[in-house]
């Protein structure tokens, strides 16, 4: 008696684990990633997903991409990162739009044995088995110093940021405001504005800055969207006299740096940043331990070096072995 009810009850424990594994592989049978950036429309995002592939090369696992359409999206991108966990992928890499909404549901995943991994932007919790990012408050300070020089290191200077909320942007504006509080007493931050991942609204920012400072000199710019649109102001008033720095790269910015209206671009390294957090899932689903943090680093690029091959390499890497013709541009 008590094996035939010994039998029903092992069947459905293996009807169930066979199910959970049918979940959470994909097709070819491998485990599934999922990889949520903060959004996927920047180049920046697409070598990330690039990294990414080929960390999943190496360790065997799929890689589902998905991201909100808007980078400031909060809710899509917790509701992305819900369907994964309940869809039982085998781990997670995310960028999280806001370090403090997107806590809850990481602790879902790890509650649920899941593995995350954060890159980008810090989350406020202590789940996730790893964390890849830029020294972003290092970036910010980067940026300072080379604003401090090429304006003579006295004079009036804005930044324009990403949104409130973001870790990796607020850390580069406090780098940057340290630095210029610590070692340029001369030099006077008169506005923090806000593009909010809009290229439209941080041009509209910019200008309303340039018209309230007529003598302004410097500008900061932290992240693509920022800078863009920023650049876009000083060209549509013709002020070269206003010299700027950005964060990140693309085709277009460094097409204004090498015109001059961009003096120089702070850059980071978005494939080692992908590669990196899913690394850090493929070692942890092998029973490895990855490294809790990890600085996927940055560099300053001043135009002088555009020609320079290891350069371009570094600025615009060849996405086609990973990302075939979805590689925009590449």
């Amino acid at each position: 008696m008590m094996l035939n009810l010994v039998k029903p009850c092992l069947a459905k424990y293996c009807l169930a684990a066979l199910l959970l594994l049918t979940v959470s592989c994909g097709r070819s049978g491998k485990p599934i990633v999922g990889v949520v950036p903060k959004g996927a429309n920047h180049i920046f995002w697409q070598t990330v997903h690039a990294g990414a592939v080929k960390a999943s090369r190496e360790f065997g696992f799929e890689v589902e991409w998905n991201a909100p359409t808007l980078e400031i999206d909060s809710s899509r991108q917790i509701e992305i990162v819900e369907s994964m966990i309940n869809r039982r992928v085998a781990g997670i890499a995310l960028a999280p739009v806001d370090r403090k909404a997107l806590a809850g549901v990481v602790e879902r995943a790890s509650k649920a044995g899941i593995p995350v991994a954060i890159f980008d932007s810090a989350l406020d919790s202590d789940k996730p088995v790893s964390y890849v990012a830029t020294d972003n408050r290092e970036g910010g300070r980067m940026a300072a110093r080379r604003l401090a020089e090429v304006i003579g290191q006295v004079g009036k200077v804005a930044v324009i940021g990403f949104m409130p909320g973001s870790a990796a942007t607020m850390e580069r504006e406090e780098g940057f405001a340290e630095e210029i509080k610590a070692k340029f007493p001369a030099i006077q931050i008169v506005a923090m504005q806000f593009g909010m991942a809009s290229q439209a609204k941080s041009m509209a920012a910019t200008e309303n800055v340039l018209t309230a400072h007529p003598d302004l000199k410097g500008v900061f710019a932290d992240n693509e969207s920022s800078s863009l649109g920023a650049v876009q102001a000083l060209k549509s008033r013709q002020a070269r006299q206003v010299k700027m720095v950005a964060f990140d790269a693309s085709e277009a910015l460094v097409k204004d740096l090498r015109e001059g209206w961009i003096d120089a671009l702070v850059v980071q390294d978005p494939f080692k940043m992908g590669y990196e957090s899913a690394r850090a899932i493929g070692q942890k689903l092998r029973g490895e331990a990855p490294a809790a943090k990890l600085d996927s680093g940055a560099r300053l690029i001043l135009s002088p070096q555009l020609d320079d091959e290891a350069t371009r390499g570094f600025l615009f890497p060849d996405l086609k072995p990973w990302l075939g013709e979805r590689a925009s541009g590449h």
